[in-house]
């Protein structure tokens, strides 16, 4: 497994280094066997430490987990246990899940873009143009899955929304965390 272990505007020394490498190593290759790369960055604001983590699977999926405590051992501590709760439920998930998958997740790629918002014009008071600047397009990834994967998918990279196509009627979908704590799930095939 590749990694990236960086801190920003923080010194990583090698021992730090090597910790993450085998601690994370050791935790990941329990649950998944060929994980592909992973990127831990370290940060400190004020007196806490934050350690964040992405870790993609050969299978597609991609974990994240974020740690905080006052101590940068403890922030990697904490986000290492986060990220073997992740991994060891997705686990749990995969063994528990009645239709065994015949074929790989497809995925196709698709645009993603990211606007900045409208700025007004100090001189005039006026807001400029009639669409927002993009300020980043990137590719990613869109994957056919069935709505109890792609929620998995969505709690396994720890992300608040996710595109997908529906591998029963090929439409895409939406699956999203709601304020109340429940999974919202948009289908518009289904309203009429």
């Amino acid at each position: 497994m590749r990694y990236q272990i960086s801190g920003k505007q923080l010194d990583i020394g090698e021992a730090l280094q090597t910790h993450v490498e085998t601690e994370l190593g050791t935790t990941v290759e329990k649950y998944s066997q060929r994980p592909t790369d992973a990127t831990v960055v370290f940060s400190k604001n004020a007196h806490e430490f934050t350690c964040e983590a992405t870790v993609h699977l050969s299978t597609g999926l991609t974990a994240q987990a974020k740690g905080v405590a006052t101590d940068i051992y403890a922030a990697f501590d904490a986000l290492q246990e986060k990220m073997d709760k992740q991994l060891r439920r997705h686990k749990r998930r995969l063994k528990d899940h009645q239709n065994e998958r015949a074929t790989a997740v497809e995925f196709e790629a698709a645009g993603l873009y990211v606007l900045a918002p409208e700025e007004e014009d100090e001189s005039t008071g006026a807001e400029g143009g009639d669409a927002p600047a993009i300020v980043a397009e990137m590719e990613t990834q869109v994957h056919t899955l069935s709505v109890g994967d792609a929620v998995m998918h969505m709690e396994l990279a720890n992300k608040s929304i996710l595109v997908f196509r529906n591998e029963k009627h090929g439409g895409v979908n939406v699956v999203y965390q709601r304020d109340d704590g429940n999974i919202g799930w948009i289908d518009p095939r289904n309203i009429k």
